[in-house]
C-alpha cells in the first residue's frame, strides 16, 4: 500500500502541477500540501532514521528560503517556489535533489527557448486560433511548473522513497 502511494501521489501531483500551470498560470497550494502531507504519511514506513527525516526537512527549508527570496525579488512565482520546496522534501539532501535541480533547470531553459521562438514564429499566428495556445502566445510569463514537473519526474526514481519501492519490488 505504501509503495502504491509513493508511485501514484508524487507523479500525479507533478503532472497536475504542470497542467495547472499551463492552463491557469498558477500552481495551487493544495498541490504542495498534498506532496508534503503524503511525504509525512509514507516517511515512517520507508526506513528513514530521525536524522535522515530531519535532513529531508532541512532540504525543504533551504529550498523554500532560497525560492522565497527569488519570489520576493519577482524572479519566481509563488506556486513555483512552493512546488520546488515540497519536491525537495521528497528528494532530501543528496544526489536526487541535485539531479532534480539540474534537470528542472535544463528543462526550464529548453522550454523557455521553445516558447520564445514559438511566440515569435509565424506558426503562432495559426496556433492562436486554439484558445489554450492563444493564451500561451499572449502570456509573457513562462509556466515554469512544466520544467519543475519534468525535473521532478526524471529525478524521482533516485529519491529515497522510490529506492525503497525498488528494494521491495526486488525482494
Amino acid at each position: 500500500m505504501v509503495a502504491a502511494v509513493i508511485m501514484v501521489v508524487f507523479p500525479f501531483a507533478m503532472i497536475f502541477a504542470a497542467l495547472s500551470d499551463v492552463f491557469t498560470m498558477t500552481i495551487g497550494n493544495r498541490i504542495s500540501a498534498v506532496l508534503i502531507g503524503s511525504f509525512l504519511l509514507v516517511a515512517p514506513f520507508i526506513g528513514l532514521s530521525w536524522a535522515e527525516f530531519g535532513m529531508h526537512f532541512a532540504a525543504f527549508g533551504l529550498v523554500l528560503a532560497v525560492t522565497f527570496a527569488l519570489f520576493a525579488t519577482g524572479t519566481m512565482g509563488g506556486g513555483d517556489a512552493k512546488l520546488l520546496a515540497s519536491t525537495a522534501l521528497w528528494m532530501g539532501f543528496g544526489a536526487a535533489l541535485l539531479d532534480y535541480l539540474l534537470l528542472a533547470t535544463v528543462a526550464g531553459g529548453v522550454f523557455t527557448l521553445f516558447l520564445v521562438f514559438f511566440r515569435k514564429s509565424t506558426l503562432a499566428i495559426y496556433a492562436g486560433e486554439v484558445p489554450i495556445l492563444r493564451r500561451m502566445i499572449d502570456e509573457k510569463d513562462i509556466p515554469y511548473g512544466v520544467a519543475l514537473a519534468i525535473g521532478g519526474l526524471l529525478a524521482f526514481p533516485d529519491s529515497p522513497a522510490m529506492m525503497w519501492v525498488f528494494d521491495r519490488m526486488a525482494a
